[in-house]
């Protein structure tokens, strides 16, 4: 992730990489360890993607939007859901039953989320900002998924300030332990 442009135009990018990972792991056979590997994929991006839309793009839609804290409200609950239900997927293996029930689980709601963003949230932060504010947004987005945490957090603050102090030291030791277990980020 990081693919440039103004923060809809990024943000926007990274959903249609997450759609596509979800394909992938859909194309592998039932079981095969190659999902295991995808939905690892999928958790980075997924984790990455959030981090930052919680740093920088709900406290925009709160400043800017009207209604925007309760617009912002939802999706930082979709992300809970999302979050909880990436970390009961990081310790099943590729075979276990519950594995491809989750990756479903996971889908869908990771498809109503984008669904509304894309359809709702992303025209009213465009009618409401500045093209300049956009691109400075699109651009913190960037930088926050570069020191974002890979792996899932459901406990850790998702709210300013605290996710701005905290997501970077746990994207650090989240690095440092893929790394060591050589999982892909």
């Amino acid at each position: 992730m990081g693919h440039g442009g103004n923060v809809i135009s990024e943000l926007t990018a990274d959903h249609r990489e997450v759609d596509a990972l979800f394909a992938r792991i859909e194309e592998q056979p039932v079981g095969d360890e190659r999902r295991r590997e995808l939905a690892d994929e999928l958790t980075v991006e997924l984790v990455r993607h959030s981090v930052a839309e919680e740093q920088y793009l709900y406290p925009a839609v709160r400043r800017y939007v009207d209604d925007g804290d309760d617009m912002a409200d939802k999706e930082i609950e979709d992300h809970a859901a999302v979050e909880r239900l990436l970390k009961d997927l990081e310790g099943r293996a590729a075979d276990e039953p519950a594995f491809d029930d989750l990756v479903a689980k996971l889908r869908y709601q990771v498809t109503a989320h984008v669904r509304d963003e894309e359809d709702r949230l992303f025209p009213l932060l465009a009618a409401a900002c500045s093209p300049a504010a956009l691109d400075e947004l699109g651009d913190r987005i960037r930088r926050a998924k570069k020191t974002a945490p890979t792996r899932p957090h459901p406990s850790a603050p998702d709210t300013p300030p605290a996710d701005k102090i905290l997501a970077p030291g746990a994207g650090l030791v989240d690095r440092a332990r893929d790394l060591v277990t050589g999982r892909k980020h």
